[in-house]
């Protein structure tokens, strides 16, 4: 299957409204070994200055978090306890906020994802977190930077989105009143949402 990177214009939207945006979109990494997709089902919102849970809390800028402060739709991954993340850099330039791609749904080179995963049994197990569908579908540090509209990761236009849940985000007890924000979306009863 040809998928063809979306648009630059995509990505203008404030940053809760690409959050939503995002689910069901296409999410595509182009390696030598073949090419991953999967279905965006869960994302999380980070809205930069004033939200403590943000890397870029009181416009913290450090070599990490950078790239927030460029234009949208830009590639900017991390790694926490030895898990690659990656989000999608929003808001206009100055402002930065991001969004987490919290989980996909497999569409192609599922056996690719499989062989980088290990013993994993069930398929819905595969990319059902932020580490696990980095890892899965080989995304990693050295993507950061890069733009979410040009290969070889890059977001596609998807399949229209019925019903979406939202509700506080996760791990981030220490965040103050940040922590119970709804700024986590869902497609409602997927399930290769996060647990």
């Amino acid at each position: 299957m040809a998928f063809q990177p979306i648009d630059p214009s995509f990505f203008q939207l404030p940053t809760l409204e690409l959050a939503q945006s995002l689910l069901g979109k296409l999410l595509v990494k182009e390696t030598d070994e073949g090419t991953a997709t999967g279905w965006i089902v869960e994302t999380e919102a980070y809205r930069g200055p004033l939200d403590q849970a943000a890397h870029s809390f009181n416009n913290r800028r450090t070599p990490r978090t950078e790239v927030m402060f460029g234009p949208p739709g830009y590639v900017y991954t991390y790694v926490m306890h030895t898990h690659c993340l990656v989000n999608v850099v929003s808001a206009p330039e100055g402002h930065p906020e991001a969004v987490l791609i919290r989980a996909v749904e497999p569409l192609e080179g599922i056996h690719l994802m499989y062989e980088r995963r290990g013993k994993v049994k069930k398929e819905q197990d595969l990319t059902n977190g932020p580490g696990k569908l980095t890892k899965a579908m080989g995304i990693v540090k050295e993507d950061y930077g890069k733009p979410f509209f040009e290969r070889p990761l890059y977001i596609s236009p998807g399949r229209e989105v019925t019903s979406i849940q939202s509700g506080p985000r996760i791990g981030i007890d220490n965040s103050g009143e940040a922590k119970d924000y709804p700024w986590r979306f869902w497609i409602e009863g997927n399930r290769f949402v996060s647990r």
